[in-house]
C-alpha cells in the first residue's frame, strides 16, 4: 500500500494571495498591459468637472466623433455620461462593448451628495456594458486627482557661513541684538559680556560683573538698558551710556536660564532652575509676580503685548500661558514629551514654535491650538531657535547641526553641520543660542567651541543649482 504524501500546510496569507491572483487572472486577463493614452479623456474630464459645478452633465459633454450611442438605456438621459475606450483598442464592434455609463444614484442631498453639484463615491453607480473584457477604459475622466492640502513651500536660498568671530574664553551661551542693528552682545561661560560690531565683527566693549556663566541677554527698545542673567542667581541691568551695572534684581533661588523683556511695559521676566518665572519692575527692582506652576526648570520664555502676555517652556515638558494681571496660569500645553528648551515667536503672525528632543511643534495664539509638527526630526537636543519675518526658522542642536525650515509648511530646506574651530574637540560643536538681526538677513550662532558664527543667504544660489526637494506628508491626519 502506497504511503500518502503529506499535504504541505499553507498559511492564510499565502492562500489569500492565491485567491487574489486567480480572481485577477479571471476578470482582468490584460492586467499586464498598460493602457494606451487617450487624447479625448482630457476633454471629457474637463467637461465632467465643469458640468459638476454648473449643471447637468448630458447637456454639456461634447462627445467625440467616433463615439456611438450607448447600448444601455438609462431613464435619466440628461444626467448620463457615456465614455468609450481609446481608438487604438481595435475591438470596437458597433461601439457597444467598451462603453461605460455613470448613473447618479438617488441619494439625499447633503454636503457630499448630488444636490450640491459634486460627485462622490457614494452618489454614483458605474455600470459597465455587457461583454466588456477590455480594461483600457477612459477612467481617467472619472478619477479626479485630489491635490495635497499641505501648503507647498516656496524656494529659499541656502544659508552660508561668512564670518567666524573668536574672542570669548568659554562657551558662548547667549546673544541679543541692538534695536538699531549696529551691534550685538554675547554672554559666555567666561563670565563676560562682549559687544561686537555687526558690520565688521570687531569687538567694541567687554563688560564684567557676573561670577558665573551668562545664560540670558536682552536689550531694551525703550531705554538705553541691557539686561543679563546667569548661573550666579543674579539679574543685572546695565546702563549702556555709563557701561556699568545700575540695578540688580534679587530673588531667584538658583541659576537663571532665560530672560525676556515686555515690548510695551517696563517689566522684565526671568526663568530659572527654581521652577519659577519671576516678573520684575525694571525701575523699582521689585518683584511683581512669581509665576509658579512648573515642576522643573523654566528654560525658555517670551512675551507679547496681548494675552497671553507671558509664555514659558520648561524641563517638565509643558508650555504654560500666564495671565500677567493675576499671575495665574491661563492654559497648559502638554504636547511635548521631552524638555521644551527653546521657543520662537513669529515676528508677524500670531503663532509660535517650540522645540524639544522629540519634535518641533507649531502652535496658534492666543488659544494655543496645535497646528502641526515640522516635517522632519532633528533627533538631537535643540537648545536654540529663531525665526525672521520672511518665514525662515533655524534650530541649533547639541551635536552642531543647524536646520533651516520653511515656517508655513514645516519643510526642512537645508541642513548644516558647524565646523569646530581648530584646537577644539569634535564634541564642542554644540549650538547654544541663535538670533536674527533686525532685518532678518543675518544670523548669529553662539557655539561651544567658544566662537560666534555669522550666516547669510547665498546670493549665487538659484532654483536650478539648489532645487527644492519637497515631498508632502502622506498622512495629513497625524499632524
Amino acid at each position: 500500500m502506497e504511503t500518502e504524501l503529506p499535504v504541505e500546510p499553507q498559511s492564510l496569507k499565502k492562500l489569500s494571495f492565491k485567491s487574489l491572483k486567480r480572481a485577477l487572472d479571471l476578470f482582468a486577463p490584460s492586467h499586464s498591459q498598460f493602457p494606451p493614452p487617450n487624447p479625448e479623456s482630457k476633454k471629457i474630464r474637463l467637461s465632467y468637472k465643469l458640468n459638476a459645478e454648473y449643471g447637468s452633465i448630458g447637456s454639456t459633454v461634447a462627445k467625440p466623433s467616433h463615439v456611438k450611442p450607448a447600448v444601455q438605456q438609462v431613464p435619466q438621459a440628461s444626467t448620463t455620461l457615456a465614455l468609450t475606450g481609446p481608438e487604438s483598442s481595435g475591438d470596437l464592434k458597433k461601439g457597444a462593448q467598451n462603453e461605460l455609463v455613470v448613473v447618479p444614484s438617488s441619494q439625499p442631498k447633503g454636503p457630499f451628495g448630488s444636490g450640491d453639484g459634486s460627485f462622490s463615491g457614494k452618489s454614483t453607480t458605474i455600470i459597465p456594458a455587457h461583454g466588456s473584457s477590455d480594461r483600457n477604459l477612459s477612467t481617467a475622466a472619472l478619477m479626479e486627482r485630489i491635490p495635497s492640502r499641505w501648503p507647498r513651500p516656496i524656494w529659499r536660498a541656502p544659508w552660508k557661513n561668512y564670518r567666524v568671530i573668536s574672542g570669548h574664553l568659554g562657551w558662548v551661551r547667549s546673544v541679543a541684538f541692538d534695536p538699531s542693528n549696529e551691534w550685538f552682545c554675547t554672554g559666555s561661560a567666561d563670565r563676560t559680556i562682549k559687544i561686537w560690531d555687526v558690520v565688521t565683527g570687531n569687538l567694541k566693549l567687554t563688560l564684567t560683573g557676573h561670577i558665573e556663566q551668562i545664560r540670558g541677554l536682552a536689550v531694551s527698545k525703550r531705554h538705553t538698558y541691557m539686561f543679563s542673567a546667569g548661573d550666579d542667581k543674579q539679574v543685572k541691568c546695565w546702563d549702556l551710556e555709563q557701561n556699568k551695572v545700575i540695578r540688580s534684581y534679587h530673588g531667584h533661588l538658583s541659576g537663571v536660564y532665560c530672560l525676556a523683556m515686555h515690548p510695551n511695559i517696563d517689566i522684565l521676566l526671568t526663568g530659572g532652575r527654581d521652577s519659577v518665572c519671576r516678573v520684575w519692575d525694571i525701575r523699582s527692582k521689585m518683584q511683581i509676580h512669581a509665576l509658579s506652576g512648573h515642576d522643573n526648570t523654566v528654560c525658555s520664555v517670551f512675551t507679547r503685548p496681548l494675552d497671553p502676555q507671558v509664555v514659558t517652556g520648561s524641563h517638565d515638558s509643558t508650555i504654560k500661558f500666564w495671565d500677567l494681571r493675576y499671575g495665574k496660569t491661563m492654559a497648559t500645553l502638554t504636547h511635548h514629551k521631552k524638555s521644551v528648551r527653546a521657543m520662537a515667536q513669529h515676528p508677524i503672525e500670531d503663532c509660535f514654535a517650540s522645540a524639544s528632543a522629540d519634535n518641533i511643534k507649531k502652535f496658534n495664539l492666543p488659544k494655543g491650538e496645535f497646528l502641526h509638527n515640522m516635517l522632519s526630526q532633528q533627533k538631537t537636543i535643540i537648545n536654540a531657535m529663531a525665526v525672521n519675518e520672511d518665514g525662515v526658522m533655524v534650530t541649533g542642536g547639541d551635536n552642531g547641526s543647524m536646520w533651516f525650515w520653511d515656517w508655513k509648511s514645516g519643510h526642512n530646506f537645508q541642513q548644516k553641520q558647524t565646523i569646530v574651530q581648530p584646537g577644539s574637540l569634535d564634541s564642542e560643536a554644540g549650538i547654544y543660542a541663535t538670533a536674527f538681526d533686525v532685518t532678518g538677513s543675518r544670523l548669529v550662532t553662539c557655539e561651544a567651541d567658544k566662537t560666534i558664527k555669522m550666516w547669510k543667504e547665498d546670493e549665487n544660489a538659484t532654483p536650478e543649482t539648489h532645487p527644492l526637494n519637497y515631498k508632502p506628508p502622506k498622512d495629513i491626519r497625524r499632524f
